[in-house]
Protein backbone atom coordinates (compact mmCIF):
# COMPACT_ATOMS: atom_id res chain seq x y z
CA UNK A 1 0.00 0.00 0.00
CA UNK A 2 2.99 2.30 0.41
CA UNK A 3 3.24 5.30 -1.95
CA UNK A 4 7.02 5.08 -1.96
CA UNK A 5 10.09 3.39 -0.53
CA UNK A 6 13.52 4.08 0.93
CA UNK A 7 16.65 3.98 -1.24
CA UNK A 8 19.95 4.28 0.63
CA UNK A 9 18.20 6.00 3.50
CA UNK A 10 16.34 8.49 1.28
CA UNK A 11 12.58 8.48 0.65
CA UNK A 12 11.43 8.21 -2.96
CA UNK A 13 8.00 7.92 -4.50
CA UNK A 14 9.43 5.95 -7.42
CA UNK A 15 8.97 2.20 -7.19
CA UNK A 16 8.50 -0.74 -9.52
CA UNK A 17 6.17 -3.51 -8.36
CA UNK A 18 5.19 -4.97 -11.74
CA UNK A 19 6.83 -7.39 -14.12
CA UNK A 20 6.92 -6.93 -17.89
CA UNK A 21 3.47 -8.49 -18.36
CA UNK A 22 1.83 -6.08 -15.94
CA UNK A 23 1.61 -8.51 -13.04
CA UNK A 24 1.95 -7.16 -9.51
CA UNK A 25 4.89 -8.60 -7.61
CA UNK A 26 5.35 -8.20 -3.89
CA UNK A 27 8.73 -6.92 -2.66
CA UNK A 28 10.12 -9.25 0.04
CA UNK A 29 10.49 -8.09 3.63
CA UNK A 30 14.03 -7.56 4.86
CA UNK A 31 14.15 -7.88 8.66
CA UNK A 32 13.99 -11.59 9.46
CA UNK A 33 15.50 -12.12 12.91
CA UNK A 34 13.61 -14.15 15.50
CA UNK A 35 12.60 -13.78 19.10
CA UNK A 36 12.97 -17.09 20.95
CA UNK A 37 11.71 -18.24 24.32
CA UNK A 38 15.23 -19.18 25.47
CA UNK A 39 17.01 -16.21 23.90
CA UNK A 40 19.24 -18.41 21.73
CA UNK A 41 18.56 -16.14 18.76
CA UNK A 42 19.89 -13.12 20.61
CA UNK A 43 16.35 -11.86 21.14
CA UNK A 44 14.73 -13.36 24.23
CA UNK A 45 10.95 -13.28 24.73
CA UNK A 46 10.58 -10.91 27.68
CA UNK A 47 7.63 -8.86 28.91
CA UNK A 48 7.98 -5.16 28.13
CA UNK A 49 10.93 -5.55 25.77
CA UNK A 50 9.16 -5.50 22.38
CA UNK A 51 6.88 -3.04 20.60
CA UNK A 52 4.57 -3.60 17.62
CA UNK A 53 4.00 -0.96 14.97
CA UNK A 54 0.79 -1.73 13.08
CA UNK A 55 -1.97 -0.35 10.88
CA UNK A 56 -5.59 -1.33 11.49
CA UNK A 57 -6.13 -0.99 7.73
CA UNK A 58 -3.40 -3.46 6.74
CA UNK A 59 -4.33 -7.17 6.70
CA UNK A 60 -0.74 -8.27 7.33
CA UNK A 61 -0.48 -6.14 10.47
CA UNK A 62 -4.00 -7.17 11.50
CA UNK A 63 -2.79 -10.77 11.81
CA UNK A 64 -0.32 -9.84 14.53
CA UNK A 65 -2.91 -7.86 16.51
CA UNK A 66 -5.31 -10.82 16.49
CA UNK A 67 -2.61 -13.17 17.74
CA UNK A 68 -1.59 -10.67 20.43
CA UNK A 69 -5.22 -10.60 21.64
CA UNK A 70 -5.76 -14.35 21.44
CA UNK A 71 -2.64 -15.08 23.48
CA UNK A 72 -3.31 -12.33 26.00
CA UNK A 73 -0.01 -10.56 25.30
CA UNK A 74 -1.37 -7.01 25.44
CA UNK A 75 0.51 -6.15 28.63
CA UNK A 76 3.70 -7.93 27.51
CA UNK A 77 3.97 -6.28 24.07
CA UNK A 78 3.13 -2.59 23.61
CA UNK A 79 1.68 -1.26 20.36
CA UNK A 80 1.50 1.84 18.17
CA UNK A 81 -1.14 2.30 15.46
CA UNK A 82 -0.53 4.52 12.43
CA UNK A 83 -3.03 6.78 10.69
CA UNK A 84 -5.09 4.75 8.22
CA UNK A 85 -4.37 7.19 5.37
CA UNK A 86 -0.84 7.31 4.07
CA UNK A 87 0.96 10.60 3.71
CA UNK A 88 3.38 11.41 0.91
CA UNK A 89 6.04 10.02 3.28
CA UNK A 90 4.23 6.75 3.94
CA UNK A 91 2.70 5.56 7.19
CA UNK A 92 2.46 8.30 9.81
CA UNK A 93 1.21 8.96 13.32
CA UNK A 94 -1.53 11.52 13.87
CA UNK A 95 -4.30 12.61 16.25
CA UNK A 96 -6.97 10.74 14.26
CA UNK A 97 -9.40 8.41 16.08
CA UNK A 98 -7.97 4.93 16.60
CA UNK A 99 -4.35 6.04 16.18
CA UNK A 100 -1.89 5.30 19.01
CA UNK A 101 1.19 7.51 18.97
CA UNK A 102 4.73 6.16 19.06
CA UNK A 103 5.47 6.15 22.78
CA UNK A 104 8.77 4.32 22.30
CA UNK A 105 10.69 6.26 19.65
CA UNK A 106 8.37 9.28 19.38
CA UNK A 107 8.44 9.10 15.59
CA UNK A 108 6.11 11.06 13.32
CA UNK A 109 6.60 8.69 10.36
CA UNK A 110 7.22 4.96 10.33
CA UNK A 111 10.19 5.49 8.02
CA UNK A 112 11.99 7.03 11.01
CA UNK A 113 11.88 3.63 12.73
CA UNK A 114 13.41 1.92 9.69
CA UNK A 115 16.15 4.54 9.50
CA UNK A 116 16.88 4.23 13.21
CA UNK A 117 17.40 0.50 12.71
CA UNK A 118 19.32 0.84 9.42
CA UNK A 119 20.44 4.39 8.46
CA UNK A 120 21.09 3.45 4.82
CA UNK A 121 17.98 1.28 4.50
CA UNK A 122 16.72 0.35 1.04
CA UNK A 123 13.26 -1.18 0.74
CA UNK A 124 9.61 -0.65 1.50
CA UNK A 125 8.46 0.81 4.82
CA UNK A 126 5.77 -1.65 5.82
CA UNK A 127 3.78 -2.81 8.83
CA UNK A 128 3.86 -4.83 10.99
CA UNK A 129 7.18 -4.05 12.63
CA UNK A 130 8.43 -5.86 15.73
CA UNK A 131 10.83 -3.48 17.50
CA UNK A 132 13.27 -4.42 20.25
CA UNK A 133 13.46 -1.60 22.81
CA UNK A 134 16.61 -3.09 24.34
CA UNK A 135 18.83 -3.21 21.26
CA UNK A 136 16.99 -0.42 19.41
CA UNK A 137 16.50 -2.43 16.25
CA UNK A 138 13.78 -3.95 14.09
CA UNK A 139 13.70 -7.67 14.80
CA UNK A 140 11.23 -8.64 12.11
CA UNK A 141 8.73 -7.12 9.65
CA UNK A 142 7.33 -10.34 8.16
CA UNK A 143 3.80 -10.86 9.46
CA UNK A 144 3.75 -14.65 9.22
CA UNK A 145 6.92 -14.95 11.25
CA UNK A 146 5.78 -12.43 13.87
CA UNK A 147 2.50 -14.33 14.26
CA UNK A 148 4.41 -17.57 14.81
CA UNK A 149 6.72 -15.95 17.36
CA UNK A 150 3.80 -14.52 19.34
CA UNK A 151 2.09 -17.90 19.28
CA UNK A 152 5.05 -20.15 20.12
CA UNK A 153 8.00 -18.20 21.52
CA UNK A 154 5.97 -15.81 23.66
CA UNK A 155 3.76 -18.63 24.99
CA UNK A 156 5.37 -18.57 28.47
CA UNK A 157 4.27 -14.92 28.80
CA UNK A 158 0.75 -15.48 27.46
CA UNK A 159 -2.14 -14.95 29.87
CA UNK A 160 -4.44 -17.03 27.67
CA UNK A 161 -3.18 -20.57 27.25
CA UNK A 162 -4.36 -21.22 23.71
CA UNK A 163 -2.12 -23.05 21.24
CA UNK A 164 -2.78 -22.10 17.62
CA UNK A 165 0.11 -24.19 16.28
CA UNK A 166 -0.38 -27.58 17.97
CA UNK A 167 2.16 -30.28 17.13
CA UNK A 168 -0.48 -32.60 15.69
CA UNK A 169 -1.56 -29.98 13.12
CA UNK A 170 1.69 -28.15 12.32
CA UNK A 171 2.19 -29.59 8.84
CA UNK A 172 -1.46 -29.04 7.96
CA UNK A 173 -1.38 -25.46 9.24
CA UNK A 174 1.75 -24.58 7.25
CA UNK A 175 0.31 -26.16 4.11
CA UNK A 176 -2.95 -24.24 4.52
CA UNK A 177 -1.16 -20.92 5.06
CA UNK A 178 0.93 -21.60 1.94
CA UNK A 179 -2.13 -22.62 -0.07
CA UNK A 180 -4.09 -19.45 0.67
CA UNK A 181 -1.17 -17.01 0.49
CA UNK A 182 -0.65 -16.42 -3.23
CA UNK A 183 -4.13 -16.98 -4.69
CA UNK A 184 -6.11 -15.29 -1.89
CA UNK A 185 -4.07 -13.12 0.52
CA UNK A 186 -1.86 -11.73 -2.26
CA UNK A 187 -4.42 -12.53 -4.97
CA UNK A 188 -6.60 -9.56 -4.09
CA UNK A 189 -3.57 -7.27 -4.55
CA UNK A 190 -2.52 -9.03 -7.75
CA UNK A 191 -6.01 -8.34 -9.07
CA UNK A 192 -6.23 -4.75 -7.88
CA UNK A 193 -2.74 -3.67 -8.90
CA UNK A 194 -2.57 -5.48 -12.25
CA UNK A 195 -1.81 -3.10 -15.12
CA UNK A 196 -2.76 -5.42 -17.97
CA UNK A 197 -6.04 -7.20 -18.71
CA UNK A 198 -4.36 -10.59 -18.89
CA UNK A 199 -2.61 -10.13 -15.54
CA UNK A 200 -5.86 -9.06 -13.90
CA UNK A 201 -7.88 -11.93 -15.32
CA UNK A 202 -5.28 -14.51 -14.32
CA UNK A 203 -5.15 -13.18 -10.78
CA UNK A 204 -8.89 -12.79 -10.25
CA UNK A 205 -9.55 -16.26 -11.69
CA UNK A 206 -7.04 -17.85 -9.30
CA UNK A 207 -8.50 -15.84 -6.43
CA UNK A 208 -12.02 -17.16 -6.90
CA UNK A 209 -10.81 -20.69 -7.59
CA UNK A 210 -9.14 -20.45 -4.18
CA UNK A 211 -12.27 -19.10 -2.50
CA UNK A 212 -14.35 -21.85 -4.14
CA UNK A 213 -11.95 -24.45 -2.77
CA UNK A 214 -12.15 -23.16 0.80
CA UNK A 215 -15.93 -22.84 0.55
CA UNK A 216 -15.98 -26.59 -0.03
CA UNK A 217 -13.51 -27.31 2.78
CA UNK A 218 -15.53 -25.20 5.22
CA UNK A 219 -18.72 -27.03 4.30
CA UNK A 220 -17.22 -30.05 6.07
CA UNK A 221 -15.47 -28.57 9.13
CA UNK A 222 -15.62 -25.51 11.35
CA UNK A 223 -12.15 -24.13 10.69
CA UNK A 224 -9.48 -24.22 7.98
CA UNK A 225 -7.55 -27.12 9.52
CA UNK A 226 -10.40 -29.02 11.14
CA UNK A 227 -12.52 -28.24 14.18
CA UNK A 228 -9.78 -26.36 16.05
CA UNK A 229 -8.88 -22.68 15.64
CA UNK A 230 -5.32 -22.25 14.32
CA UNK A 231 -2.94 -19.67 12.85
CA UNK A 232 -4.34 -20.51 9.41
CA UNK A 233 -7.72 -19.08 10.38
CA UNK A 234 -6.15 -15.74 11.24
CA UNK A 235 -4.62 -15.61 7.75
CA UNK A 236 -7.96 -16.35 6.13
CA UNK A 237 -9.96 -14.00 8.33
CA UNK A 238 -8.06 -10.78 7.58
CA UNK A 239 -8.67 -11.14 3.83
CA UNK A 240 -12.30 -12.23 4.11
CA UNK A 241 -13.10 -9.39 6.53
CA UNK A 242 -11.95 -6.77 3.99
CA UNK A 243 -13.35 -8.49 0.93
CA UNK A 244 -16.86 -7.14 0.43
CA UNK A 245 -16.03 -3.66 1.77
CA UNK A 246 -12.83 -3.10 -0.21
CA UNK A 247 -11.56 -5.82 -2.50
CA UNK A 248 -14.86 -6.49 -4.31
CA UNK A 249 -15.09 -2.95 -5.69
CA UNK A 250 -11.75 -1.23 -5.17
CA UNK A 251 -9.69 -4.16 -6.47
CA UNK A 252 -12.27 -5.40 -9.02
CA UNK A 253 -12.61 -8.75 -7.22
CA UNK A 254 -16.26 -8.83 -8.17
CA UNK A 255 -17.12 -12.28 -9.46
CA UNK A 256 -18.83 -12.92 -6.14
CA UNK A 257 -19.03 -11.46 -2.66
CA UNK A 258 -18.17 -13.36 0.50
CA UNK A 259 -21.87 -12.86 1.31
CA UNK A 260 -22.58 -15.13 -1.66
CA UNK A 261 -20.60 -18.01 -0.14
CA UNK A 262 -22.72 -19.60 2.63
CA UNK A 263 -19.83 -21.33 4.38
CA UNK A 264 -17.22 -18.57 4.02
CA UNK A 265 -19.71 -15.92 5.16
CA UNK A 266 -20.82 -17.88 8.24
CA UNK A 267 -17.20 -18.80 9.00
CA UNK A 268 -16.26 -15.10 8.82
CA UNK A 269 -19.05 -14.16 11.24
CA UNK A 270 -18.06 -16.99 13.58
CA UNK A 271 -14.50 -15.67 13.85
CA UNK A 272 -15.52 -12.01 14.04
CA UNK A 273 -17.82 -12.68 16.95
CA UNK A 274 -14.92 -13.89 19.09
CA UNK A 275 -14.05 -10.92 21.32
CA UNK A 276 -10.33 -11.17 20.48
CA UNK A 277 -11.02 -10.85 16.75
CA UNK A 278 -13.65 -8.12 17.07
CA UNK A 279 -11.39 -5.98 19.27
CA UNK A 280 -8.88 -5.65 16.41
CA UNK A 281 -11.37 -4.80 13.63
CA UNK A 282 -11.90 -1.26 12.36
CA UNK A 283 -13.73 -0.96 9.05
CA UNK A 284 -13.43 2.83 9.10
CA UNK A 285 -9.62 2.59 9.12
CA UNK A 286 -9.77 -0.13 6.47
CA UNK A 287 -12.04 1.71 4.04
CA UNK A 288 -10.25 5.04 4.41
CA UNK A 289 -6.86 3.34 4.27
CA UNK A 290 -7.49 1.68 0.93
CA UNK A 291 -9.70 4.25 -0.80
CA UNK A 292 -7.78 7.36 0.28
CA UNK A 293 -4.21 6.03 0.10
CA UNK A 294 -4.28 4.28 -3.28
CA UNK A 295 -4.78 7.27 -5.54
CA UNK A 296 -3.57 5.38 -8.62
CA UNK A 297 -6.73 3.24 -8.26
CA UNK A 298 -9.07 5.84 -6.71
CA UNK A 299 -7.82 9.32 -7.68
CA UNK A 300 -10.90 11.07 -6.23
CA UNK A 301 -10.19 9.52 -2.79
CA UNK A 302 -13.94 9.15 -2.26
CA UNK A 303 -14.74 6.52 0.38
CA UNK A 304 -17.89 4.50 -0.38
CA UNK A 305 -20.59 4.43 2.31
CA UNK A 306 -21.45 0.77 1.78
CA UNK A 307 -21.84 -2.06 1.73
CA UNK A 308 -24.02 -2.68 4.78
CA UNK A 309 -22.65 -5.79 6.50
CA UNK A 310 -23.78 -7.33 9.76
CA UNK A 311 -20.94 -9.44 11.13
CA UNK A 312 -22.89 -9.87 14.37
CA UNK A 313 -25.86 -11.69 12.87
CA UNK A 314 -26.20 -15.38 13.84
CA UNK A 315 -23.99 -17.95 12.11
CA UNK A 316 -24.45 -21.65 11.60
CA UNK A 317 -20.98 -22.93 12.51
CA UNK A 318 -22.15 -24.46 15.78
CA UNK A 319 -23.34 -27.39 13.70
CA UNK A 320 -19.75 -28.65 13.84
CA UNK A 321 -19.68 -28.52 17.64
CA UNK A 322 -18.62 -25.92 20.18
CA UNK A 323 -15.56 -23.80 19.44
Amino acid sequence: MAPGMMVQGKWTTQRNEHDQSGRFKAIPTTFRDRVTADGSSGFKAEAGRYHLYVSLACPWAHRTLIMRELKGLNDAISVSIVDPVMSDKGWMFSAAPGVIADSVNHAHYLQEIYLKATPNYTGRVTVPVLWDKQTQIIVNNESREIVRMLDVEFAPLATQKIDLYPVSLQQKIDEAIDAMYLPINVGVYRSGFAISQAAYEDAVTELFEGLDRWETVLSQQRYVCGNQLTEADIGMFVTLYRFDSVYHGHFKCNLRRILDYPNLWNYLKDLYQRPEFKATCNLDHIKRGYHMSMTEINPTRIVPKGPVLNFDEPHDRDRFGNA
